[in-house]
């Protein structure tokens, strides 16, 4: 647009210088010949000839002043628009001009916020990495694990064996396991009589 307009403006300069020598040229023509024809009563049998080349010159005056005056206008309306249009583009440039700080603003704020995210989760992520490897801890320690059936049958049966060998030992009259037990009976009586 700025290229343009110069290019506008210069033609313009340029024109207008010679069109003005043109005006003032064709002006000093045209009083050259009426003061000419004024004077000299000689020319009355050419004086048709000299109203023909007068008639022209005006008609050609006429033309130049119209075509400055609409080169002037011309250029009146080109500035004016190009004036127009710069303050315009300013207007927009100053506000584009804001927008891009106040989105670089936003920008460099959310980035940090990312970053402070992410640093949090990384520190939650290892709090519930820890979290997790002491609950699989407790858990092994703190959780009842069901033994399963085939287990619960050997053991069942380990003990009914026992205590079946415990009632032969006893119908058998086995007299050492009979000598533990008053032993046992005997210990049990001293702590009772310590309490």
């Amino acid at each position: 647009m700025d290229k343009l307009r110069s290019e506008e403006k210069a033609i313009y300069a340029k024109n207008k210088p010679e069109l003005e020598r043109g005006i003032k040229g064709v002006q000093t023509a045209l009083k050259v010949l009426r003061d000419y024809y004024a004077q000299d009563k000689d020319h009355d049998a050419a004086d048709g000839a000299g109203s023909g080349i007068i008639g022209l010159l005006e008609v050609v005056e006429s033309d130049f002043s119209k075509g400055l005056a609409e080169m002037n206008a011309a250029e009146e309306a080109s500035a004016s628009e190009y004036e127009t249009a710069t303050n315009e583009n300013n207007v927009a440039k100053a506000a584009k001009e804001q927008d891009v700080k106040y989105k670089t603003k936003t920008h460099v704020g959310l980035d940090k916020s990312i970053a402070e995210l992410k640093a949090d989760r990384t520190g939650v992520n290892d709090e519930l990495a820890a979290v997790n490897e002491y609950f699989a801890g407790i858990k092994k320690e703190c959780v009842a694990k069901a033994d399963p059936y085939e287990e619960k049958v050997k053991r069942r049966n380990a003990e009914i064996a026992g205590l079946k060998d415990a009632l032969a030992a006893l119908e058998g009259g086995d007299a050492s396991l009979l000598q533990r037990s008053s032993v046992h009976r005997t210990l049990r009586g001293a702590q009772v009589h310590r309490q």
